[in-house]
């Protein structure tokens, strides 16, 4: 091995040597934040939506794709609507889930258990009914019309499982216009089924709550001999109700050409809100809010583009992550980096910081440890130098060996090697070890 390269790696050595020990605090302490901190989540999330061909299921699907990007597998789990959302949230056995305003009853600890990421978009009751069912009673409804809950009475209507929330609603609104128990046949099948009986001609009304994203919405409000009640009170429902708000669906808004529906249609509606229980990954949290901001911030059926998500109507607290999404800009960082980067530094700049005071101090003992470790490969021998010098004083070893042992020593000291900057070490141990053998030979 060239002496040169040779020297190189000794130098190198010993500068790992003397540096190892504070790497290794640097390394540890560093290990020791990112386990404390965990910035980053899991690669797996579970999602609750909703029951099949509904709004919640259709957003969900967008949500899975959009995080798949970033790498996370969104897991979709199908339930029978808001009510059994919160419930699954409860039990731990969704992480996030899609829940409507009204549609369940909070508990006192669900404040401590669940936050928010925000409302995201309107979900209308919409109320369908069968114009043939009505066209027979009197006043508006000789026309096929509806416009108020009382005249729901003798009809027989589905409001969906109880899992879905709408019959908590429905029991609610009933209440507040003094319909009776039994007065109005209600049913609870699930959407599906309850639409196949409704077209059959076996119910006379329908009650979803969903978004206007539903394939189901959409398909009846195009169904001949079908309409969509006009809650003709609607700002009232909205005064009695807070977590209610007033709506309207354009003339025209379903199908221009067609002129669908045919005049301004007065709803009641509630916001969805995007809950995620108290555990969940903060980065997760991030995700979901940013990436409602994509899915949710535009002009639909019931609002003007940048309306949603909103920490307005929130039952719940306002996860942070929720409020730095909807109300500020997106971070420097991640304008530039790569999520998972941005992220990363986001979460571990103070520990970086605090670690970065803490090693620079220490750095400074490397440069004396790095000098001692070298100087003490020549230095060493000065004490064997010395030894042979007090023996000669002492004139208890006979010069012919005292030669021999200086002999041995300089061979150690030519196998010697250091870093250029301390040559002078090593020269000087010579030049002494011929001052000795100089004295020696004068005896």
């Amino acid at each position: 091995m060239p002496q040169a390269f040779r020297n190189t790696l000794l130098s190198l050595r010993d500068l790992i040597v003397s540096a190892g020990p504070l790497a290794f605090l640097g390394v540890g302490l560093l290990v020791l934040a990112y386990w404390w901190l965990n910035p980053n989540p899991p690669k797996s999330v579970t999602l609750a939506t909703g029951p099949a061909q509904s709004a919640y299921e259709e957003f969900g699907k967008r949500y899975q794709k959009a995080l798949a990007v970033d790498g996370i597998d969104v897991v979709l789990l199908p339930s029978e609507g808001s009510s059994h959302n919160l419930q699954l949230l409860r039990e731990g056995k969704a992480d996030l889930a899609f829940v409507q305003g009204g549609t369940a009853e909070l508990r006192p600890d669900d404040a401590d258990a669940l936050v928010s990421l925000g409302s995201l978009f309107v979900e209308p009751v919409w109320l369908f009914y069968r114009t043939d069912a009505i066209k027979k009673r009197a006043s508006n409804e000789q026309k096929g019309q509806l416009d108020g809950l009382p005249q729901l009475k003798g009809l027989r209507v589905n409001v969906g499982t109880a899992g879905s929330g709408v019959p908590t609603l429905m029991d609610r609104l009933l209440e507040a216009n003094r319909i009776e128990p039994g007065e109005v046949t209600l049913s609870r099948l699930e959407q599906t089924p309850a639409t196949v009986e409704f077209l059959a001609g076996k119910l006379d009304a329908l009650v979803f709550a969903s978004a206007p994203e539903s394939l189901m919405v959409q398909m009846l409000l195009q169904t001949p001999g079908v309409q969509l009640m006009d809650f003709a009170q609607h700002e009232a429902y909205a005064r009695r109700f807070p977590f209610l708000t007033p709506a309207t669906l354009p003339r025209g808004v379903v199908d221009l050409a067609a002129n669908v529906p045919a005049q301004d249609v007065r709803l009641v509606a509630s916001t969805t809100s995007l809950l995620a229980r108290e555990g969940t990954h903060p980065t997760l949290l991030t995700l979901f809010a940013q990436n409602a901001q994509k899915l949710h911030n535009g002009a639909g059926w019931f609002n003007r583009a940048r309306e949603f998500p909103s920490t307005r109507h929130s039952e719940l607290p306002i996860a942070k992550e929720g409020e730095r999404a909807i109300n500020e800009t997106v971070p420097l960082m991640q304008r530039y980096l790569p999520f998972w980067i941005a992220n990363l530094i986001e979460r571990m700049w103070l520990v970086l910081g605090i670690l970065l005071a803490i090693m620079l101090p220490l750095s400074r003992i490397v440069p004396p440890l790095y000098q001692f470790r070298v100087r003490s490969r020549v230095f060493r021998w000065y004490g064997r130098l010395r030894e042979i010098e007090n023996d000669m004083e002492a004139g208890k070893v006979e010069p012919a060996d005292l030669l021999k042992s200086l002999d041995a020593l300089e061979t150690q000291a030519e196998k010697v090697s250091v870093p250029l900057s301390y040559a002078d070490e090593l020269y000087a141990l010579r030049n002494h070890i011929h001052l000795v053998r100089k004295k020696l030979l004068r005896a």
